[in-house]
Formats: structure tokens, sequence, C-alpha cells
């Protein structure tokens, strides 16, 4: 059985769409351990994780 791992980058503030590459990935520029322990753990491990509220910054416009 293979293990899935969980992952928030959808709701994270550094998870953008690449116009050039035609895909979503995060903006943060990790060095290879950070990148390594990325990719072995959960986003909630991730040290740059923001959760990213589209509500919140429209009630600032306001």
């Amino acid at each position: 059985m293979k293990k899935t791992k969980e992952t928030a980058c959808e709701t994270c503030v550094y998870y953008d769409y690449n116009d050039e590459d035609d895909i979503y990935e995060c903006r943060m520029d990790l060095d290879e351990d950070e990148f390594l322990r990325f990719m072995q753990s959960s986003t909630r491990g991730c040290p740059y994780y923001k959760f990213y509220d589209e509500y919140k910054s429209v009630q600032k416009q306001n």
C-alpha cells in the first residue's frame, strides 16, 4: 500500500501559476536540503507555508 502525502499547497500564499511552464508551483526558492525535507514530509512541515485567505485581502480593499 502506497502512503499518500497530505499537502496543502493549494491554500498557500506562495503557490502560484507559472505562465511559461503552464503549471502551478511554489514560488519560494528552496535550497537542496529544504527541498528534500519538503518532499519527505507533509506540507505542514514546510517552513514557508502561509495560509492564503482571499476574502481577507478583499476586505482590506474595501
